[in-house]
């Protein structure tokens, strides 16, 4: 058996029912007890969530019986944001499975797994381990594993309300796009006893996605909030992804907000209380963030894409936040983990607390422009890489480096990343520039060779 196809570097995810089924989840159920127990004999227990999915409660049941049939004991926390299954391994002390395909279409599912306290297994720190001993066969267990469950969603709101002080708020209206999504489940446990008043765009949960792709970093996805927040004559848009541990903002002139300028507004809030503490940024996100750190005294720290890189920096340099340019916010306080919901409530706070509209608060974090990410689909990706670097390598002030990718710094202040895929022959490119013009002639200049 190859799981090589669903067993990605970050998590698990694949087609219910090509590759992914309930015999391969109920073997990957019993693998991650025996690692779990051959790292620690005293951990006990597994903690399992999963989303709004028709598949997900059957994959569940397969796990829970390859937990139990290793001698763990499952605890069911039912529908579940992944943020709120991070809460759980956290609050609980116990390793994590949420079952969820995020934003990918209905006929996906997955399994995101986390050590006690939300610690991510990814591909080097253990999930690899997990796939070799599915595809050699997992032995049998002693058996003896039971099932219980716990209610833990309003726990999780009032944790998430213990970190944002938002009691003296002024009123606000919000329209919240969820996606029939997770957060249809969680926001209403979250914000009913905010002083805001909540316009619920697409709350029912439906695992088909009838109304658009769970998915914010596509704009398309996000034109049904922006209407409605104008129609609305609202103050604010929020839209979630699938599993909810996204959360993407829309001003009250309909206009998307950075995910780069919400990542430089929540630093400066999180060092205002924890003044010159590190913060995350991945390479991708504006060269404002680090910039705006800096000048609110903290230390800009540099790092790839992905969540488990951050986390690891997270803790080499006790950060007390970290974001990335796809809307993932991580935090101290919250066991390093991303929680879209967390910034959501920073967002709010700090409109709250501002005499104008979101728009006017943003302009202070948002001052370059910015591609957004773009793809190109090649045939040869390193060759295509080796190209562009080929271009710029000569040139007078230009700086490159491989951090994650090609990244190249031009002497006018642009600069561009081109990222390869991790699984499909594509390209992504993000560049920014001090202005439009600029952005436009690097942008076109990289893409002719990319796309040449």
């Amino acid at each position: 058996m190859d799981l090589s196809a669903i067993v990605k570097a970050y998590d698990i995810r694949g087609v219910v029912g090509d590759g992914l089924d309930e015999t391969v989840v109920r073997d990957l159920g019993a693998a991650l007890a025996r690692l779990l127990r051959a790292e620690d004999a005293g951990t006990a227990a597994v903690v399992v969530g999963h989303d709004m999915r028709a598949s997900s409660p059957g994959l569940v049941d397969a796990f829970a019986d390859g937990v139990t049939g290793q001698g763990l004991d499952v605890v069911s926390i039912g529908l579940a944001s992944t943020d709120m299954l991070y809460f759980a391994s956290g609050t609980l002390g116990l390793p994590g499975a949420m079952f969820t395909a995020s934003h990918n279409p209905a006929h996906y599912n997955g399994i995101k797994l986390c050590r006690a306290g939300a610690t991510p297994i990814g591909d080097d720190t253990g999930l690899r381990s997990i796939r070799e001993a599915v595809e050699a066969g997992v032995p049998a267990g002693p058996g003896g594993g039971v099932r219980s469950r716990q209610e833990l969603l309003a726990g999780y709101a009032a944790y998430l309300h213990g970190l944002v002080d938002l009691s003296g708020a002024r009123p606000l209206r919000v329209v919240v796009d969820a996606g029939n999504g997770m957060g249809g489940y969680t926001v209403p446990a979250v914000f009913g006893d905010l002083p805001f008043e909540v316009v619920p765009l697409y709350f029912e949960l439906d695992g088909t996605f009838p109304n658009h792709e769970a998915n914010p970093l596509d704009p398309a996805n996000l034109v049904d909030l922006q209407k409605r927040v104008l129609a609305e004559g609202a103050d604010v848009g929020l839209a979630f992804d699938g599993d909810a541990d996204r959360c993407f903002v829309v001003d009250e002139r309909g206009e998307p907000v950075s995910p780069s300028a919400i990542t430089a507004l929540v630093a400066v809030r999180e060092l205002a209380k924890a003044p010159g503490s590190a913060i995350i940024h991945n390479l991708i996100t504006s060269r404002a963030v680090p910039e705006i750190v800096a000048e609110h005294g903290g230390r800009p720290v540099r790092t790839r894409v992905g969540h488990s890189f951050i986390k690891q920096q997270m803790a080499e340099s006790d950060a007390v936040f970290g974001g990335e340019h796809s809307a993932h916010y991580y935090f101290r306080d919250f066991w390093r983990a991303d929680s879209g919901m967390l910034a959501a409530l920073h967002v709010l706070a700090a409109l709250a607390e501002s005499d104008g509209p979101l728009s006017a608060l943003m302009e202070r974090y948002d001052r370059y422009p910015a591609s957004g990410e773009i793809n190109s689909t090649v045939t040869d990706v390193p060759g295509r890489i080796a190209a562009v670097r080929a271009a710029y390598a000569d040139r007078p002030g230009v700086r490159i480096d491989l951090l994650d990718g090609l990244t190249v710094d031009l002497p006018d202040g642009s600069w561009f990343n081109l990222r390869p895929s991790n699984t499909e022959p594509l390209l992504r490119l993000n560049v920014e520039a001090p202005d439009r013009a600029s952005l436009a002639a690097l942008r076109d200049a990289v893409l002719a060779i990319v796309r040449g």
